[in-house]
């Protein structure tokens, strides 16, 4: 058997994980070899540029279903695509699956490259990581969507080579340290965003060329920022002349039409048993973490992998042969896919969009997860901006809604994820969801972005929350910058800027994240108050951070709660100071503790707390007694 015949048999076997270095088009002597799997095609045709789109280049099959032709006359820079004769006689013109670049849209032809190898120079930045462990790190990450970040004078929207120069050094002051891209794989429509991708191998051309995207990746990783990008491996296009029904009979879907159908999408699911799928999705995988050097995938829409049932009513789906709602097959590839991706980039980050608690999906497979390494926490989300966005007079009647996921914390290893998803669809900016006049809601912006950076979890902020836009996002417009101009918004992004720093610099936000101790309530039942307090714990004792948020917009003097050690406490951020955009004009405060008891504490503090305010405190000069040993009894 000669390489390409093994490499064949571990496709249809579900285990090629480079299946671009096979199929598709590659250099060959003087030309291109080309191939497609379309395995009950009654034909296929290799048409383009260098043969005037005619069917002078039949291509001929083998055992595994994989159609090849060479074509001597083919060049760099020329498109083409497969005429396929489908099962039934219909004769339909189909892109390449594998290529790595397509045409400029509303043309989808693939084109003939040669990709020369790039030296990278990031080997520092994955060295440490290697070394280092994610989860007792900071996670801070900006959701970007490519085009519509900014946008010129001209109108026209930015690419990759305009991100590479400004945004870069953004997100490095404002205090991110991972940019994670919606779906960057080539789609046919802008209003998609990415999410009904047709090239799982190329990149999406309206951002750039492929070199762009490395190069933005490895200055990233020289100013010590991540990037992750999102993937979509449960659903593609539907539009006939990508992957739908390629060769006239279910080839990347499922047999079943309902299992085939996603109603939610208008897109089509993959069969993730079909070996050779299997094969196609892993390889897409690993060439976007190799080939581009990324960080990570968050895969989209896990729950849709997960249930038979997903989007779906009462007699619109069949149970599993155990006579349950879930997808086995779904389930098992994550196992593989995950379980695959961590062996061989067991530093990259493996995120799942997922919002049921049914199967847990973070942590190994050999202990009961499904590989992740993060889950976005969907629950909080809701949670937090339904509590937000309600009149603070009746917070109290619903605090449950700022406390309950502390109950779940410890479940997953979760991200907060204040994403694109919130900001679109009628549902408001983040700065217009909240309760109240304009400074009130940015009042409560800032205390919202507090809790998203003190509440135990990894950050994920789409961008423009960090100014306090006021429109929804629109993906084919650029940010609106114009409102920096806007005292409020400026000194929103001076306010995030600075709480973003203090969460990279602050090791009791992150250190311990993994662990029960990372987190103690001080306060979650002034429900009449509408006060929350707890304390996030980094590894040594002295190393913690106190934090109140008040959510009415009543001023709270001399509002007091326990501390742990007694002593002296200070005022390190507050939401509400003028410099923010804020009211109070008060200079940090210093205070002592008196020895009361509250609740499980033997000490307490007071301080004034501003309406809408969120606090942070540090121990100052504070004892802390060591704890006698048992066994010394000292």
């Amino acid at each position: 058997m000669d390489e390409l015949d093994q490499h064949l048999q571990n496709f249809v076997n579900g285990n090629e994980l480079h299946l671009q270095d096979y199929l598709g088009c590659h250099a060959d002597g003087n030309g291109y070899t080309f191939r497609v799997w379309a395995p009950h095609a009654q034909q296929v045709w290799l048409v383009g540029d260098f043969n005037n789109w005619d069917k002078s280049l039949p291509m001929s099959k083998d055992a595994y279903g994989v159609w090849s032709a060479y074509s001597d006359q083919a060049q760099v820079g020329q498109l083409y695509k497969f005429l396929v004769k489908q099962a039934s006689g219909k004769e339909i013109m189909k892109i390449d699956p594998l290529a790595l670049e397509f045409e400029k849209r509303p043309g989808n032809a693939a084109v003939i490259v040669n990709h020369e190898p790039k030296h990278w120079t990031d080997g520092a930045w994955f060295g440490w990581h290697k070394r280092s462990n994610h989860f007792a790190r900071p996670i801070n990450i900006y959701e970007v969507h490519v085009n519509s970040w900014k946008q010129h004078e001209d109108g026209s929207l930015y690419t990759l080579k305009d991100l590479q120069k400004e945004l870069i050094p953004y997100v490095k002051e404002q205090g991110f340290n991972y940019i994670e891209f919606l779906p960057l794989t080539a789609h046919p429509l802008d209003a998609s965003w990415g999410y009904q991708t047709t090239g799982y191998f190329a990149l999406e051309h309206a951002y750039g060329q492929p070199r762009d995207l490395q190069d933005f990746v490895e200055a990233c990783h020289k100013e010590n920022i991540g990037v992750l990008t999102d993937w979509v491996p449960g659903h593609f296009c539907i539009n006939n002349d990508a992957l739908a029904y390629y060769d006239g009979t279910p080839t990347y879907e499922f047999s079943e039409k309902w299992r085939a159908e996603n109603k939610g999408w208008g897109a089509l699911n993959f069969d993730l048993g079909k070996p050779q799928v299997q094969s196609f999705l892993l390889s897409s995988a690993l060439f976007w973490l190799d080939y581009y050097h990324l960080d990570g995938l968050r895969v989209d829409a896990v729950s849709n992998m997960l249930y038979r049932d997903y989007d779906r009513g009462p007699g619109e789906w069949t149970p599993d042969q155990y006579g349950g709602n879930r997808n086995i097959e779904g389930i098992e590839f994550l196992h593989k896919f995950n379980t695959t991706l961590k062996g061989i980039h067991p530093e990259r980050l493996l995120i799942a969009e997922e919002s049921s608690a049914q199967v847990k999906i973070t942590g190994r497979v050999e202990d009961g997860g499904l590989g992740f390494d993060y889950k976005w926490n969907m629950g909080w989300m809701n949670d937090i901006l339904t509590f937000y966005s309600m009149d603070p007079l009746f917070r109290k009647d619903n605090f449950n809604l700022s406390t309950f996921s502390f109950m779940y914390r410890m479940s997953e290893n979760f991200i907060l994820p204040l994403s694109h998803d919130e900001v679109v669809h009628g549902k408001r900016s983040l700065m217009n969801k909240m309760f109240g006049d304009r400074p009130a809601q940015f009042d409560q912006l800032r205390n919202l972005n507090t809790l998203l950076m003190t509440y135990p979890g990894k950050k994920l902020l789409f961008m423009g929350g960090e100014f306090g836009q006021y429109l929804e996002w629109r993906y084919n417009e650029g940010l609106e910058w114009s409102e920096l101009s806007d005292d409020f918004n400026a000194k929103m992004l001076k306010f995030n800027r600075s709480l973003n720093h203090f969460y990279l610099n602050e090791p009791a936000l992150w250190q311990l994240e993994q662990e029960d101790r990372s987190v103690e309530i001080i306060d979650a039942d002034n429900r009449d108050q509408s006060v929350l307090s707890f304390i996030r714990q980094g590894k040594v004792r002295h190393d913690f951070v106190i934090v109140l948020l008040n959510f009415t917009p009543v001023e709270r003097k001399s509002f007091s709660i326990g501390v742990p050690y007694p002593g002296s406490y200070k005022e390190v951020l507050n939401s509400a100071w003028a410099e923010f955009g804020g009211s109070s004009m008060a200079k940090p405060q210093k205070v002592k503790t008196r020895e009361e008891k509250f609740k499980n504490y033997d000490y307490q503090i007071t301080v004034d707390l501003p309406g809408f305010s969120a606090m942070i405190l540090q121990p100052d000069k504070v004892t802390i007694k060591r704890k006698r040993s048992k066994k010394h009894g000292k």
